[in-house]
Order: structure tokens, then C-alpha cells, then sequence
């Protein structure tokens, strides 16, 4: 692979994040593979059976696409071997009638971070850098920290005061990252990020493009469950705009190697108090930073990093960028849940961003619509219990009988709704 600015397009040294001359994101671009799509798929296949650990991830099974790492510096957990469920709720909610969720929750910490994590780990490790550093809304912070952990690297880790929710915060810490909270929000902390030297710390957020690599096999994993059917959409929450640009790239090289033969319309779902992105979509000329506001804050960013080449990687699909209310957000991932699959809140920005689609016809009734949900229910259950305490439309509050009689008249009408 090559490193070149997504930028101003010069080649940039290999361990670089920042273009030398403009300061743009780097990139990693594949040079020339025989590009054979069916013995591709057949090794991916073959290596579905094998027992090895980089064989069952769903990352280094597609090495032949990523950067060229040695085997002994991989640092896996089987990553992004993650399912592809029917979504027969969530395309009722949406009026939607051929609807999956991508579960990027069920990777080894929850998140679709792993992903990426482990390539950029690894790729730290084969340099010989032992220290990681990272700024997080949660799910970076537990990711980096479990990898790090793996590789036997010190994790160090800088989020928002007050902005991360316990369960994230409590993962990192479990897997013995350093954690420093500073007062302001997460663009504060990768702001201080970038004031490091990367010859001397590994930043792991996603301006690293080693991250993008691994989160693009997203997008092979999708496909491979698909048997390389792609679908009309796929709909993804847009917070810092690394998974966008990730995704929309995975696609692009699985088209440019033959084993597909269109991309899918990318459609990114921002929270409407954190949408720079969305409202630069729509109105046009260069990203201005918001102060984000937001219940679902993994997607609580107001000044992301990647919106130049997310933007590049949805124009190029014929893709939209839209943005929802945290009430919409609620409900839809209240609606996830009864189809037994739960998500934390940005994740199901996703449903509410269908839902938002269809009602103003952008998405077909009968479209195949794949939704990203990015992380589990279990990176932030104070957010589903505060729901379920509420009046909300969805919500599902804890009944209390007062005796067996009681107890059996509610088995009943359970039953009878189910009947």
C-alpha cells in the first residue's frame, strides 16, 4: 500500500497521519493485486474454516487488502466477525419492507471500533511503538485500551469530564488504560491529540489511517454475508465520520477488484444537535463546527475529523446526509430492541434516519436497506432504563403485581397480545 494525502493528493512517508505539505488526512491506497475476485472469495471462504485466530477475524481474514503487517505483530481478538440480522421490526417502524442491521456491537468490546483497532495496533506494535493515546466519547477509549492491553503497549486516554457513559468508562479502565478527563468536549480532546508527535506516541483515533483499513472490512464482512449481493442502502450514524469514509472506501475497492459490480447508496444519520455534517450536505461550501448537544453521545462531535473524504465517499455512492431528533433516536432504538437486538443510542440514529427516508420517499418501500448499528446495548444502559421510566412510546416500564392473581391475569394478557 501507499500513503498519499486525501487531500492535495502528494505521497505522504509511511508512518504518517498528517499530509507534510497541506496537513490533510492520510490515506492507504492498494497498488495492484491480481484482481481474480472469485479465487478471493474462495480464500476468504477457506479461511472461515480454519481454527487460527487471524484466519476467524473478520479483519485479517481479508489481509490481501490491508496493509502488509507481520503475522507475529497481529494483535486480534476475532474482531469483525459480527451478523447480519433480519430486521422485520425495524422495517415495520419504518415502513421498509427488506431491512437488516449490520450488528458492528457484537465485535470483542462492543463496538465497531475493534476493527479498526486492530490494524492500528498492530501496525504500532511492528514500529515498536509502546505507547497509545487516544481521545474518546467511550467506545475509542475501550477499544484501544483492550488492544493495547493485548499487545502489551500502555494505553492512555482522554475524554470529556462528565461525557462518556459509565459502562465505557468502566470497560477502560478494567483493561488498564490510564484515563485523563479534561473539562470540554470530545473535538477539545483530539485537538490536544494532534499536538503530538506520532513518531513518538501512536495516535489511535481515526485520523490514523491504519484504522480506516480495518473498519473497511466492515463492508467485505457485510458483503461476504450477503454472498456479495449489495444492498440499494446502507444507513450509517455520522459522528466523526471515520466508519463513512471507512465503509465508502471498502466498497469502492471491492468494486474496483470485481467482486461487486455497483456500490450501495451511503445515507449518514447525524443527531440534529451535533449535524455540521448533515447541514454542509445540504447547504453546501466547507464544514462549520457546532457545539454539540446530544443524548447518543458517541455521535456527540461537533467538528469531525474525516467529513472531507466522508463527503467525497458519499457523493460518490449517490448518497444523502440527513440529520434526527434525540427523540427520534430514542424510539428507534427502543423499536431495535423488539427485535431482540439491542444497541446503544447512536446506533439506532440509523432506524430514525430510514424512517425520516422513507416518509420523504428518498428510499423505496421495498429497497434493500442494510442499517449500521455501531455499538451494543450494553455501552449505555442508564440511557435504556431513563427510557423505560418514561412516558415514551416505546417504553416498557417494570410491573409490579400485588398478588399471584394479579401475577396470572398479566401472563394472560401477555399472552393474548402474542396470540
Amino acid at each position: 500500500m501507499v500513503s498519499v494525502c486525501s487531500e492535495c493528493g502528494a505521497r505522504a512517508p509511511g508512518d504518517a497521519i498528517f499530509c507534510p505539505a497541506c496537513h490533510g488526512l492520510v490515506v492507504l491506497q492498494l497498488e495492484a493485486i491480481a484482481p481474480d475476485a472469485a479465487a478471493l472469495r474462495r480464500t476468504f471462504a477457506e479461511r472461515r474454516l480454519s481454527n487460527a485466530a487471524i484466519d476467524r477475524s473478520g479483519v485479517w481474514r481479508f489481509r490481501e487488502l490491508l496493509p502488509s503487517i507481520p503475522d507475529e505483530c497481529v494483535v486480534t481478538l476475532r474482531e469483525n466477525d459480527v451478523p447480519l440480522y433480519a430486521a422485520p421490526g425495524g422495517g415495520d417502524f419504518a415502513d421498509a419492507t427488506a431491512v437488516a442491521y449490520l450488528h458492528l456491537g457484537m465485535n470483542p468490546t462492543g463496538s465497531f471500533k475493534d476493527a479498526g483497532m486492530t490494524v492500528a495496533v498492530s501496525h504500532a506494535k511492528a514500529c515498536g511503538t509502546w505507547v497509545a493515546v487516544c481521545a474518546s466519547t467511550g467506545n475509542t477509549a475501550a477499544s484501544m485500551a483492550a488492544y493495547a492491553a493485548r499487545a502489551g503497549m500502555a494505553a492512555v486516554v482522554i475524554v470529556p469530564a462528565g461525557g462518556v457513559s459509565e459502562s465505557k468508562l468502566v470497560q477502560t479502565l478494567d483493561y488498564g488504560a490510564t484515563v485523563a478527563a479534561i473539562e470540554g468536549d470530545f473535538d477539545r480532546a483530539l485537538a490536544m491529540i494532534r499536538t503530538f508527535e506520532s513518531d513518538r506516541v501512536a495516535i489511535l483515533n481515526s485520523v490514523n489511517p491504519y484504522r480506516i483499513e480495518g473498519q473497511k472490512c466492515a463492508a467485505f464482512a457485510l458483503l461476504e454475508a450477503s454472498d456479495w449481493r449489495v444492498p440499494d442502502w446502507l444507513v450509517l450514524p455520522g459522528g466523526n465520520l471515520g466508519n463513512t469514509s471507512a465503509l465508502g472506501k471498502g466498497f469502492r475497492e471491492a468494486l474496483a477488484l470485481g467482486l461487486t459490480t455497483r456500490l450501495p447508496r451511503i445515507a449518514v444519520v447525524q443527531a440534529s444537535g451535533a449535524a455540521p455534517f448533515a447541514r454542509l450536505f445540504r447547504e453546501g461550501g466547507e464544514l462549520v463546527p457546532v457545539k454539540a448537544e446530544t443524548d447518543a453521545t458517541a455521535i456527540k462531535i461537533g467538528a469531525p475529523a474525516s467529513w472531507k473524504k466522508a463527503l467525497a465517499e458519499v457523493r460518490v455512492s449517490n448518497g444523502v446526509a440527513i440529520a434526527v431528533d434525540d427523540s427520534e433516536i430514542a424510539d428507534a432504538r427502543a423499536a431495535i430492541g423488539r427485535d431482540g437486538v439491542g444497541c446503544e443510542p447512536a446506533s439506532a440514529a440509523s432506524l430514525a434516519g430510514l424512517r425520516r427516508l422513507r416518509r420523504s420517499a428518498t428510499i423505496a418501500r421495498d429497497e434493500n436497506v442494510v442499517l449500521v448499528l455501531t455499538g451494543h446495548l450494553l455501552k449505555d444502559t442508564a440511557y435504556a432504563a431513563q427510557y423505560h421510566a418514561s412516558g415514551a412510546p416505546f417504553a416498557n416500564a417494570v410491573v409490579r403485581p400485588k398478588d399471584a392473581r394479579a401475577l396470572r391475569d398479566l401472563i394472560e394478557r401477555a399472552g393474548a397480545v402474542h396470540a
